[in-house]
């Protein structure tokens, strides 16, 4: 397991505030209230340990598959359903969402290889990410990815606590099946528009792995 680079800021005004908090707590408080100072290390060491563990990168072995479409993240699938795209297509596509919870990895990853021929930031609201028009109003960042096979829209989410998402990615750029592509922190979801007649693989509720559940077959 790695730490992710966008962590490193965040872990790092954590632990100074561990420290800062630990440091007053046992220097004025620990010798006349000794059970509150235990309490405050062990409620600041939890946030922390769980600080660092958002920014986690666990080491995996990625599904590379050229008829598949794999999890670009983490999370429980909330959305298995056909939708009017208004953004990109224009006509119905098939849309599989998967929720990132705090304590899941939030790394986000390719599902396919291909080009990429759209790339768009859209400013939004924080509505909580399993809200139904969170994929429309929230804040957001859309790629499509052009396969042989088909193309494929994904969209990075921002959630109630998610304030900040990140896209590595650029037009004309080619990318690889499970690389990385974007983060996002603190809570979110990524959908996924598939051509209409693309194979499901997943069921509602299911928990999935980023870059290694199959979530669709090209048909």
């Amino acid at each position: 397991m790695t730490i992710h680079r966008e962590g490193y800021t965040s872990i790092g005004i954590a632990a100074l505030a561990f420290g800062i908090i630990n440091l007053l707590s046992f220097t004025f408080i620990s010798s006349t209230l000794p059970w509150l100072a235990a309490v405050l290390f062990a409620i600041t060491l939890f946030l922390f340990l769980f600080i660092v563990s958002f920014f986690r990168v666990p080491n995996r072995t990625h599904t590379i598959d050229d008829n598949a479409i794999v999890a670009p993240a983490d999370g429980k699938v909330v959305v298995i359903e056909e939708v009017v795209d208004e953004e990109y297509y224009k006509e119905k596509r098939l849309q599989i969402s998967v929720f990132m919870s705090p304590a899941n990895v939030h790394v986000n990853r390719n599902p396919i290889t291909g080009k990429v021929v759209y790339n768009q930031y859209h400013k939004g609201k924080y509505l909580v990410a399993w809200h139904p028009k969170s994929s429309t109003e929230n804040e957001r960042w859309s790629v499509v990815v052009e396969h042989p096979k088909g193309s494929v829209l994904y969209k990075q989410i921002a959630g109630a606590l998610a304030k900040r998402i990140c896209n590595y990615l650029q037009v004309g750029q080619s990318v690889q099946q499970t690389e990385e592509y974007g983060f996002i922190k603190f809570g979110s979801r990524v959908d996924l528009l598939l051509p209409i007649n693309a194979k499901v693989e997943v069921k509602m509720g299911q928990v999935v792995k980023g870059g290694v559940t199959v979530l669709a077959t090209w048909s």
